[in-house]
């Protein structure tokens, strides 16, 4: 089954993951850091590709069950725009020195938001075809 929609924004999030993850070499060769994140601007970019890491794969796998349940499109695009805006704001965020904190935490919430709104969505979906 293809799933268009979600597609579109797994394309940009899996750019984003390798930027991130890039940001993390970087760092560690500049501070001579090849384990462990004791230096702080090693850490921000550990944390900004690790939180992307945590928090991206529920988020997608969210938005494909929406699709393939029948979510409507325009809606499919609200949630995938929350997404890619709440992992922008909190990776820009976290990874500055010194940190924004207004993006991190509108970032979070932009995240936790989608994830809470799809989650419902799902099992709405879920529901609606049981009965």
């Amino acid at each position: 089954m293809m799933l268009p929609i979600t597609a579109f924004y797994a394309a940009p999030l899996a750019l984003a993951f390798v930027a991130l993850a890039t940001r993390v070499i970087r760092a560690r060769r500049l501070y001579h850091q090849p384990l462990g994140t004791s230096h702080r601007l090693v850490e921000r970019a550990a944390r900004a590709h690790g939180n992307f890491a945590e928090a991206v794969p529920l988020a997608l796998l969210l938005l494909a069950l929406c699709e393939a349940n029948g979510l409507p499109a325009w809606a499919l695009h609200v949630l995938g725009v929350t997404l890619l805006a709440g992992r922008g704001f909190h990776a820009l965020g976290i990874g500055r020195e010194p940190e924004v904190f207004r993006w991190r935490v509108l970032g979070t919430s932009l995240t936790l938001t989608m994830m809470g709104v799809g989650g419902a969505a799902t099992m709405g979906l879920a529901l609606a075809g049981l009965l």
